[in-house]
């Protein structure tokens, strides 16, 4: 009888595998943070890492869209999973190269196909996707400089304020408010003319949406998904949301208003049609599926896709999940996603982004970071952070989230608070009013 309860009740035993996450941020941190927490996994390299994630990995100094030192590095280190942070390397096609290049055949790449990504990588294209599947979406029109006459036409029959988006990756800088006519015409004319490059050589202009935005992430196979836990994320530099858009100041999760009936709204409207557009299209998907949505009213509405996880929502998703992040990310790339359960924490989680002054515009580098062995009842996610000389200094715009969880975002947040204050370093800079408008 000791023996077979003995047996009952012995830990699972999992092949373990080495894993590789591509990035350098706050995001990439926190993947490293979960998956090295799995008991499938053996060794864990992120590529090109920050000093937190040295903490916990080993940094391959490889940057991210050179595809050709990534395979080396999988070959070398015998890696079976690769996990895709930013959007760069899956736009420019990272799952292709691995589909195709023989040495990489068997490797788990968790990020979607080139077409897959084009729904990040072309607002044009995602703008018609939505509208192909029936998923609620402002409407829009879109222009390239041979049409800029009929643009200004377009925006003539809108109501302030206008909403002008470059069609490809612009690293979040490329959309633009307006409230004034003659400076949105000004503006198009400006992007078509190559204000953010070859990201704006195309322009969509959409109606204005006035509500209360949120994220949803979803994690998909291409047929199955499962919904992880919603965010809200505040994106500009200045309190109250004032004042240049940034990578993001903070973000909380679970969002309060998102209650369960628009919750059933938006797996109904939004994400059941998403996952099936993708499936009917025939389109590769593997990986995340960031959907920025805004509540209008009642109704909640698509605003972009993302085709990753968001940053700095991933530090508050992320530590909410309960389930071991290999076995989701394995059932993922094996299609496998509706037999495992996911099972979050019911606490609410906060992040708060530490600055360096200066940013989003012109900061400087090397600043030493004191304080962060005092921090206490809080997770803190390296972003833009170094060792030289055996100290830890700056290397970004964004330098550090401290993430808290607790009973409700308002207790969780006290705790990202009290411990931010303990952080120095010259010029340090953060939002004292994440959650302000919830």
């Amino acid at each position: 009888m000791v023996k077979s309860l003995f047996l009952q009740f012995k830990k699972p035993t999992f092949s373990t595998m080495n894993i590789l996450i591509l990035g350098s941020g706050g995001r990439e941190h926190t993947f490293a943070y979960k998956i090295a927490q799995s008991e499938q996994c053996n060794k864990l390299f992120v590529a090109p890492g920050n000093a937190g994630t040295a903490a916990i990995a080993t940094n391959l100094q490889i940057q991210v869209t050179d595809f050709e030192a990534i395979q080396a590095a999988v070959v070398a280190n015998q890696i079976q999973m690769v996990v895709v942070g930013p959007e760069d390397p899956l736009v420019n096609g990272i799952a292709n190269y691995f589909a195709e290049e023989e040495a990489l055949q068997g490797v788990m790449l968790i990020g979607p196909s080139k077409r897959g990504a084009l729904l990040e990588g072309s607002k044009e294209r995602a703008k018609e996707f939505m509208l192909q599947h029936n998923i609620p979406t402002a409407a829009y029109a879109s222009f390239t400089s041979e049409s800029v006459a009929a643009g200004k036409e377009f925006l003539e029959t809108l109501q302030p304020p206008y909403v002008l988006k470059a069609d490809g990756l612009a690293a979040g800088k490329g959309v633009l408010i307006i409230n004034d006519l003659e400076e949105a015409k000004t503006e198009l004319e400006a992007m078509l003319s190559g204000k953010f490059g070859d990201a704006s050589t195309t322009v969509v202009i959409e109606e204005f949406l006035d509500g209360i935005e949120l994220s949803v992430f979803v994690l998909t196979d291409g047929k199955n998904y499962k919904i992880l836990p919603t965010a809200k994320d505040y994106k500009r530099i200045g309190e109250g949301d004032k004042g240049l858009n940034t990578g993001g100041m903070g973000a909380i999760s679970p969002v309060p208003f998102a209650n369960e009936t628009l919750m059933e709204k938006i797996e109904e409207r939004i994400v059941k049609p998403t996952v099936k557009g993708l499936t009917e299209e025939q389109i590769d998907y593997k990986g995340f599926i960031f959907i920025g949505l805004i509540k209008v009213g009642d109704e909640p509405y698509v605003i972009e896709y993302n085709v990753r996880m968001g940053d700095p929502e991933t530090e508050v998703v992320l530590p909410r999940i309960k389930t071991d992040l290999v076995s989701l990310l394995e059932a993922t790339f094996q299609q496998r996603l509706d037999s495992i359960s996911l099972e979050l924490d019911k606490r609410a989680a906060t992040t708060v982004m530490a600055v360096s002054g200066g940013y989003p515009e012109a900061y400087e580098k090397g600043k030493e970071i004191k304080g962060v062995e005092t921090i206490k009842d809080a997770i803190v996610f390296h972003a833009g952070t170094a060792q030289r000389e055996g100290k830890l200094v700056t290397n970004g715009g964004r330098v550090m989230a401290i993430t808290a969880l607790g009973e409700d975002y308002k207790k969780a947040l006290k705790k990202s608070y009290q411990n931010i204050a303990k952080l120095h370093f010259d010029k340090i800079y953060f939002r004292t009013d994440i959650g302000f408008d919830l």
